[in-house]
C-alpha cells in the first residue's frame, strides 16, 4: 500500500480531475483524524488551480437528531447504523452515472447537529467529486458498495494522542462538559475509530498528516 505525503497526493487528485470522465475520490479515516479539513483544503486547491471539483461529504446523511432520539440512538451518533447509508450510496451512484445532471446533496451543520437538505450543488461540468466520511471502506452493506463507485479511496492518519485531543476539544466546543467530552471520545467514538481503522487495509493510499 502506498503512503503519500500531501503534495504527492495532490498530483494524484489532479490526475483524477483531468480524466475524460467524472471521477470520485474518497477520503476516509477515524473521527478527528483531519479528513474533513484535508478534503476541504484539497478541493479548494484544485478549484484555485482551475480544476472543476466539488466536495460532497458523507456527513450529510446523518439521521436527523430527532430521529436518533426517537430510535434511542443519540448516544451512539456516528456509528454506521446512525446514517442513511443507502441514501449516500444512491447519491454517489447518481453522481457517477448521471454527470450531465445538476445534482444537489445535503450538508451536515455541526452547529445545529443536523443535516440541511439540498445544500451542496454539483454542476455538470464538475470532473472530480471529493467525498469524505468514516465508512467509505466499511465492508458491510450498504457501505461495501461505495468501493465500486469511487475511483480511489485514501485513508488519513494522525498520531492517536493528537486525534484524541482534537476530538475532546471538538466535543467541548459544541457544548459538552469536559467529562462528557472525555467519555464520548473514549467511549462510542473510540469504538467507531477501531472499526474504521480496520478498514485501512483496503485503501489505495495512506495519507499521513500531523
Amino acid at each position: 500500500m502506498l503512503t503519500l505525503d500531501p503534495a504527492t497526493a495532490y498530483d494524484g487528485a489532479v490526475d483524477l480531475a483531468t480524466r475524460q470522465r467524472r471521477s470520485i475520490l474518497g477520503i476516509t479515516g477515524a473521527p478527528a483524524a483531519g479528513k474533513s479539513t484535508y478534503a476541504e483544503q484539497l478541493t479548494a486547491k484544485l478549484i484555485a488551480d482551475g480544476h472543476k471539483a466539488a466536495l460532497v461529504p458523507m456527513d450529510g446523511y446523518h439521521l436527523a437528531q430527532s430521529a436518533l432520539e426517537e430510535l434511542g440512538l443519540a448516544a451512539v451518533k456516528g456509528a454506521p447504523h446512525t446514517f442513511d447509508g443507502y441514501g449516500f450510496v444512491a447519491l454517489l451512484r447518481r453522481l457517477k452515472e448521471t454527470p450531465n445532471e445538476q445534482i444537489w446533496a445535503p450538508r451536515f451543520d455541526r452547529g445545529l447537529e443536523d443535516s440541511i437538505a439540498a445544500s451542496i450543488g454539483v454542476a455538470p461540468e464538475v470532473t472530480l467529486i471529493v467525498t469524505e466520511g468514516n465508512y467509505l471502506l466499511f465492508d458491510e452493506m450498504p457501505w461495501a458498495t461505495i468501493r465500486t463507485l469511487v475511483d480511489q479511496c485514501w485513508y488519513v492518519e494522525v498520531p492517536e494522542q493528537l486525534r484524541h485531543e482534537r476530538l475532546e476539544a471538538r466535543h467541548r466546543r459544541y457544548g459538552r462538559s469536559p467529562e462528557e467530552a472525555h467519555e464520548r471520545t473514549y467511549g462510542s467514538d473510540e469504538r467507531n475509530a477501531r472499526l474504521i481503522a480496520a478498514t485501512s487495509r483496503s485503501a489505495d493510499a495512506i495519507i499521513q498528516l500531523d
